[in-house]
């Protein structure tokens, strides 16, 4: 057989062993594992047919006792890869055998009765497959994968994005700091003024085990120049807390600073510790509702989400509407939202957290507890000692029970209702809530709360009412939130008495019409009304030869604190160009009317951008908005003018910095403290790599991370091959991993980077290594496959560098690179081999 040709260098290395191993199909005596397979090496057209060596291709699944790393795939998911033991068994010390310790039996999500009866050898260390009737194990070296088959009646359930709590992955220990930063500046052309914001907020926090430590923190600077104008500045560390996964409970333990969570009461700052029924944790289709603000910008603006002072979410928008979904689940009560226009204009208005009717699977007990004292901004102590708890208990497949009691001394409230699944006719939940405060200036307050609550998706009418609710409370009911701000305070305000709340949207595909509608209706026993309602309709059609147009219609009326606001946009966009579109919109509001011509491009997966021009009463207006995700950050940017009005300019910037013991990147990043996983590319620099959104490359150490990873879903990552250098090869390409909440997963790819090039070796007596010696890299990746005469084709090749030559299951040479490599692989590199001081057996040879 001739030595590769140039030509065939679009093969990798290890085709060549499969290659010789199917020409010698008709001639292989195959075997059972661990048996010599034997090959007629006659068919080989070679001159020295003595010069062989194919022992690594000679046993049939035989893989030599020892220790590999290898990723574990049972049934078609994985388990990340870790350290996989071969033994040979007792009853015969030639043979091997893969050891499955206690520590990757906890791995495979074997149901517990399934773990009573598992046998073991080798004194309990390794088990015995026998003892599971039907499974079977694999191992492939050349691939790094031991293959389990496991019959899917013995393992717990899964899904396709879901795994037990003993796949979970606690991540490796570690140091975060993410960060989101907003800064704006803006000039009035009329008397000159100017002035720049910056605000941020944020989360810095190690990982240690299972435990996460997180510290949030925000920021915020005014600068104003002009008669009576202040600056302002601070910076809050807002919590200290830290919290782990308790998984046999399947729930979440914190310990700090925290936010009280509960189902039937509100919530408030506190300083303790709690132990909550962690939703995260359940298959998706058992998860709860995670609440979203919509609203409508009138310029490109600032969104501020936050709740009792702390910033949940800040984030720069373009004119027209918005919609943001990105807020934890874990949140509940109200929310703040305050919307910043570029000309110094504010509206805020409040949204509640509503969520879904309180229903829980047959036999199962939802249960939040916590414990601690009130505490303040300055994190001192700011109330008495409490003690809360509710429960969630499923009776029957249509019946849920429900309560809580709160206990804090000079206050106490308990709380009962049930859940109804009405089945095709949705799901209902009714509770009522007792209160008794007792208050030096009032003296004891004694109410109730009732409150009923609806969700349903009908399905046939492509219509679903997301929640439904209605509650009223008696005018001496008290929430412990309005208890601790009497007793500060002496004074009783913003009492609460009734709340309407519904989310509904339609469908109606026959005329590509969907409609949207968000109503919150809130009156106080002691102040005016609260009221917001928000309404959008969107329709694509096609008129004549323009097609995929898209016409929508958003209005909100919002009445804050006796202040009305309403305003409307309509908008309509055809597609322009591949990726672009044009449009026209209009926004009225009670200022002004205005109307805009636009265009919106996207440039990559990356980028897009949008340029707007318009006018109004107050004169002609340009904007302008880029956003691009960035390797190391999320970035938006922003910039306006108002003829005779102002002119402003805007920057956001999303990201973070993960630092372990395996290594640190920088990288964009949407939720502050989040789930992340490093990836490891063999250091190599510049390899893409996919996971959450757009691929991200590795920084100059062969380190990249991928934020926002879910919580407890079963996530992937991958190279990206379409986009991989020409001289990187990439033995492994894709990865999974579940993480707990908070996790700093850790993965490695396996990647050969460098040039390519032809090689002859010759050994110190002038001849050849044998046909089918390998060569490898100082990692032990297999670079090239000896051919006749010494050939070979190397890949991943770098100027002095050292590689050794195997065979015979033995390290027998070393090879040095010259420390100035070819411009042009078409040249043949002729490479001594000098003997090695050792020849022992080589780890993973077999």
């Amino acid at each position: 057989m001739a030595y590769l040709s140039p030509a065939s260098r679009v093969f990798r290395v290890r085709l060549l062993g499969i290659f010789i191993v199917a020409a010698l199909g008709g001639e292989v005596i195959f075997a059972q594992a661990g048996e010599e397979v034997q090959f007629n090496t006659d068919i080989l057209d070679l001159k020295d047919r003595e010069n062989i060596d194919l022992s690594q291709f000679s046993q049939g699944g035989f893989i030599m006792p020892g220790t590999y790393p290898m990723v574990v795939r049972i049934n078609e998911q994985d388990l990340p890869e870790q350290p996989v033991v071969f033994r040979a068994p007792d009853s015969d010390p030639k043979g091997s055998l893969v050891c499955l310790s206690p520590e990757l039996v906890g791995q495979l999500g074997l149901k517990p009765e399934m773990l009573e009866g598992l046998t073991w050898w080798h004194d309990g260390q390794c088990l015995d497959l026998s003892s599971l009737k039907g499974m079977e194990a694999r191992g492939n070296l050349s691939n790094g994968v031991l293959y389990l088959s496991i019959p899917q009646a013995y393992l717990e359930y899964t899904s396709d994005n879901w795994e037990p709590p003993s796949r979970w992955d606690d991540g490796i220990p570690g140091l975060l700091l993410d960060y989101n930063v907003n800064a704006q500046t803006r000039r009035q052309q009329s008397h000159g003024d100017k002035g720049y914001s910056l605000s941020g907020n944020g989360t810095m926090g190690a990982n240690l085990g299972a435990w996460r430590l997180r510290a949030d923190w925000q920021t915020r600077l005014e600068h104003q120049t002009g008669q009576g104008q202040r600056n302002q500045q601070n910076w809050e560390w807002s919590r200290y807390y830290a919290y782990r996964a308790i998984r046999s409970l399947g729930a979440r333990l914190t310990l700090g600073e925290d936010y009280l969570s509960s189902e039937v009461f509100d919530s408030f700052r506190f300083s303790g510790l709690s132990l909550n029924s962690d939703d995260n944790m359940l298959p998706p289709n058992l998860r709860g509702y995670a609440p979203e603000v919509t609203g409508i910008a009138r310029s490109n603006a600032k969104v501020t989400i936050s709740q009792q002072g702390r910033v949940l979410y800040e984030t720069q928008v373009a004119s027209g509407p918005f919609r943001i979904q990105d807020i934890n689940n874990a949140v509940n009560g109200k929310l703040d939202v305050r919307v910043e226009e570029q000309d110094g204009t504010v509206q805020k208005f409040q949204m509640d957290t509503a969520s879904v009717p309180y229903l829980t699977r047959p036999g199962r007990v939802r249960y939040k507890l916590a414990s601690g004292k009130p505490s303040d901004w300055q994190h001192r102590s700011d109330g008495p000692l409490f003690a809360m708890g509710d429960f969630s208990w499923g009776i029957n497949n249509g019946w849920s029970l429900y309560g809580g009691g709160l206990a804090a001394g000079d206050y106490n409230a308990a709380s009962i209702g049930f859940g109804r699944d009405l089945l095709v006719f949705g799901a209902l939940a009714f509770d009522v809530t007792q209160s008794r405060a007792v208050l030096d200036r009032y003296g004891t307050l004694s109410g109730r709360s009732y409150r009923l609550s609806y969700s349903k998706t009908f399905d046939e009418y492509d219509s679903q009412v997301t929640f439904a609710g209605y509650r009223f409370s008696e005018r001496n009911f008290m929430r412990m939130g309005e208890f601790l701000a009497a007793r500060r305070d002496s004074s009783l305000l913003n009492h609460s008495k009734e709340m309407y709340t519904v989310s509904f949207n339609k469908q109606f595909r026959d005329l590509g019409l969907s409609a949207y509608v968000d109503y919150q209706h809130q009156t106080y026993w002691d102040r005016p009304v609260n009221d917001r309602l928000s309404l959008s309709v969107s329709r694509y059609f096609d008129i004549g030869e323009f097609r995929n147009l898209s016409l929508s219609l958003s209005a909100y009326r919002n009445t804050y604190n006796g202040v009305r606001d309403d305003g409307m946009y309509l908008s309509l966009s055809m597609p322009f160009g591949s990726n672009g579109s044009v449009s026209y919109n209009t926004t009225v509001n009670r200022n002004d009317t205005t109307h805009r011509v636009g265009y919106y491009d996207r440039v990559d997966d990356r980028t897009n951008y949008q340029l707007n021009a318009g006018t109004a009463h107050s004169g002609e207006s340009l904007s302008g908005y880029i956003s691009h995700r960035g390797d190391v950050a999320q970035v938006n940017a922003n910039a306006s003018y108002q003829a005779g009005q102002y002119s402003s300019m805007g920057l956001s910037l999303q990201g973070g910095a993960t630092a372990t013991l395996e290594g640190a990147a920088l990288h964009r990043s949407g939720m502050t403290g989040g789930t992340r996983l490093l990836i490891d590319t063999d250091g190599a620099p510049n390899v893409p790599v996919r996971g959450y959104g757009p691929s991200v490359r590795s920084n100059a150490f062969g380190k990249v991370v991928v934020a926002d990873i879910s919580s407890y879903y079963r996530s992937k990552a991958s190279i990206d091959l379409d986009k991989l250098d020409e001289n990187t090869e990439a033995t492994n390409s894709v990865t999974q991993a579940t993480l707990t909440e908070g996790a700093i997963g850790y993965r490695h790819f396996e990647v050969i980077s460098g040039m390519k090039a032809m090689a002859v070796i010759r050994l110190a007596d002038g001849s050849t290594p044998p046909f089918g010696a390998t060569v490898r890299n100082s990692k032990d990746q297999d670079t090239g496959i000896v051919n006749e005469d010494g050939s070979v084709y190397l890949s991943g090749i770098k100027a002095g560098q050292m590689m050794s030559v195997n065979w015979d299951g033995r390290r027998q040479c070393e090879i040095s690179l010259p420390e100035t490599l070819p411009q042009s692989d078409q040249t043949n590199l002729l490479l001594p081999c000098s003997a090695v001081a050792t020849t022992e057996k080589t780890g993973n040879e077999s």
